[in-house]
């Protein structure tokens, strides 16, 4: 296994010069290079000329590595429809096993994967899902096949499934999806193609719980585990409490401009990554500044959710393969986490679920889509399903679909942006509990906006504002991204889930 040592030791001084002198609008840009010739040679030539008067570090870069390249463009809406598109748009998202380059960032896996596009020209972990529920409607399982096996080699390496294939990446993990993927597997191919992934799985869920019997009331938090008075639950958290390799000169930027510890600081913007809801205001103490980041104090609804699913899956499928006592295991435990989450942040009064700030032994007061997922891991009560629909429909949908949370911050996982995940998320939670007229509301709308921003620009976008104009969605640290593989991905999964 190559050495987890980080982009800015590999690039030495000429890291810090590119990412905080804007080279490049997007930092991404720069760790996603490749060096045409060795690293220490670029980084001598580097330390023997930068400071010379008519030294240009773009230039230099530019003579020294190969820049990523974005292979997707738009259709002629006017010739293709937005099914016929995506489907042609595969081969530009799919690719073939990847194999590391020295002084690459991009991480080995040994089978094809499906990257999201524009600057994300990597696999990432819960994007796959997403992206594989709708080639599971255009009968590719056998690349279905092969993305379980990226993620079950991963977990070999790392133990986790990283945030992406990428080497900036492999401190944090992303929400976890890996059984949902495995559920895809099991409906096409039987419970029996589930049971070489089974220590695999396992071994994922040791990493979330990780530290869990060392916690105690006095001392309650260990990385990604929190000891509350109902007992252990999830939090979001990254192994390394520094700038993101990837946003680099924007956290820099973010620490510069605010008292707090730096360190704890970028803990929290890190953890935000792994939730995949990097950014919005939930994780903020003061919704309209980003410096008030608290993510490890906070513990997540739609991350318990997702580990509650994780334990009942684990439980059926040891069961089913004669491991009774491991099987009893993980449902208690499931049980004991269903409680704790109905406890702290379920609010009967309201008839919503918050996230928990462990740290203050209190909910939060933000409404968000977070409160769909314990739907879609059969989580909630009837009761609790019937209230959150209703302020679904109340508070939440718009004329195209659902808006991510009811705050205006400017971050781009708030209104009035809406995501394909969470739209799959509650369409098919509420489904499952009865729901269906709602759900079939929220699909309709959210295909009718694709549809329409799809025949007017001939893209397929990473996000939507999904209360009216153009459609187009904004906010956030980069420009709106195109391509777009979750989207692609619920798009053709969504008919599919009714008809």
């Amino acid at each position: 296994m190559r050495s987890l040592t980080s982009y800015p030791q590999l690039a030495g001084e000429l890291f810090e010069t590119v990412q905080l002198s804007g080279t490049f609008s997007d930092s991404k840009t720069f760790v996603d290079a490749v060096p045409d010739r060795e690293l220490e040679e670029i980084r001598e030539r580097f330390e023997r000329e930068h400071e010379k008067p008519d030294f240009d570090i773009e230039e230099f870069v530019l003579e020294s590595f190969t820049l990523p390249e974005d292979p997707v463009t738009a259709a002629d809406p006017s010739m293709l429809s937005m099914e016929w598109y995506i489907d042609g748009l595969w081969p530009h998202l799919i690719r073939d096993p990847s194999e590391e380059h020295e002084w690459s960032t991009l991480l080995s896996v040994p089978c094809r994967y499906v990257i999201a596009g524009g600057r994300f020209r990597e696999s990432y972990y819960w994007d796959t899902y997403f992206t594989a529920i709708g080639l599971a409607v255009t009968g590719r399982i056998d690349l279905i096949a092969e993305l379980a096996e990226n993620f079950a080699a991963l977990i070999d390496q790392y133990g986790c499934v990283p945030n992406g294939n990428r080497l900036y990446y492999v401190s944090r993990s992303h929400p976890p999806m890996f059984c949902h993927l495995l559920d895809i597997l099991e409906s096409e191919r039987g419970t029996e193609a589930i049971r070489s992934y089974l220590p695999k799985l396992r071994r994922e869920y040791e990493f979330w719980m990780d530290g869990s019997e060392e916690v105690t009331a006095a001392d309650p938090a260990s990385r990604r585990v929190v000891r509350t008075d109902r007992g252990v639950l999830n939090r979001h958290w990254d192994d390394r409490a520094a700038p993101r390799e990837e946003s680099y000169r924007e956290d820099v930027d973010l620490a510069e401009a605010t008292g707090r510890e730096k360190r704890r600081l970028y803990r929290d913007v890190r953890a935000a990554c792994e939730s995949g809801w990097d950014f919005s205001s939930r994780w903020l103490e003061d919704q309209d500044d980003l410096a008030t980041i608290r993510t490890t104090e906070l513990l997540p609804v739609d991350l318990n959710a997702l580990c509650y699913a994780m334990e009942n899956k684990l439980s059926r499928w040891e069961r089913t393969f004669g491991n009774r006592e491991r099987a009893e295991r993980y449902a208690q435990a499931a049980e004991r986490r269903r409680r704790a989450v109905e406890e702290l942040c379920w609010d009967d009064e309201a008839g919503f679920y918050f996230d928990h700030c462990w740290s203050e032994g209190r909910r939060t007061e933000t409404w968000s889509l977070a409160a769909v997922v314990p739907l879609f891991c059969r989580m909630a009560t009837e009761e609790q399903a019937a209230a959150v629909a209703d302020h679904l429909e109340e508070r939440f949908l718009h004329p195209g679909g659902l808006v991510t949370t009811l705050t205006e911050s400017g971050e781009q996982w708030d209104f009035p942006n809406g995501w394909a995940p969470l739209h799959w998320m509650a369409a098919v939670g509420l489904y499952q509990y009865g729901h269906e007229r709602l759900a079939e509301t929220i699909a309709g709308r959210w295909l009718d906006l694709n549809r329409a921003v799809f025949d007017r620009n001939g893209l397929m976008l990473e996000k939507y504002d999904v209360t009216g104009g153009s459609g187009v969605g904004g906010g956030g640290e980069y420009p709106l991204q195109f391509g777009f593989g979750w989207t692609n991905g619920v798009v053709l999964a969504l008919p599919a889930l009714f008809y």
